[in-house]
């Protein structure tokens, strides 16, 4: 009986899990689409735009996603015979995706035309500390710093 019930809830955890999967990938495919003409570039420098001063602003973006226990669990029989660990990639896509998402929209607001010098950082969060190769959720942070065009200059001669 207790099999059962194990099995049920695997069930009802991959079911779920690829539900909830499926429905952010969606969600995230279609802000891609809106903010498809906002760039986001590693350059360090600003392009040159000689009659406008450019503002500049820093811009975050962060999520936190964590792993359903179906996809753990089968993550952790990969682990023990070796190969790709395709749940913990799908788990940080999606988290990359989200947190360049944010970042964007925040910088949509702030009437930037480029996000400079982005960067991304990851992090995984444990629920139990001691255990090292345990992955419970990874937090991504994306940053970068919006330009936007401020006022045109005057013209000095």
């Amino acid at each position: 009986m207790e099999i059962i019930v194990l099995v049920v809830l695997l069930m009802l955890g991959y079911f779920f899990g690829q539900y909830a999967e499926k429905k952010h990938f969606k969600s995230i495919i279609e802000r891609e689409k809106l903010l498809l003409k906002l760039p986001v570039v590693t350059m360090r420098t600003p392009p040159a735009i000689h009659q406008h001063e450019l503002k500049a602003e820093l811009v975050t973006g962060n999520t936190v996603i964590s792993i359903d226990f179906f996809k753990k669990f089968v993550a952790s029989l990969k682990m023990l015979f070796g190969g790709k660990v395709t749940q913990y990639e799908s788990l940080l896509d999606r988290a990359r995706r989200e947190a360049l998402l944010r970042m964007k929209e925040q910088a949509k607001l702030n009437n930037a035309f480029v996000v400079m010098n982005t960067r991304v950082e990851t992090a995984s969060i444990s629920k139990n500390s001691n255990q090292r190769n345990s992955v419970g959720a990874v937090e991504v942070l994306a940053y970068g710093t919006a330009i936007s065009i401020g006022n045109k200059l005057e013209n000095t001669k």
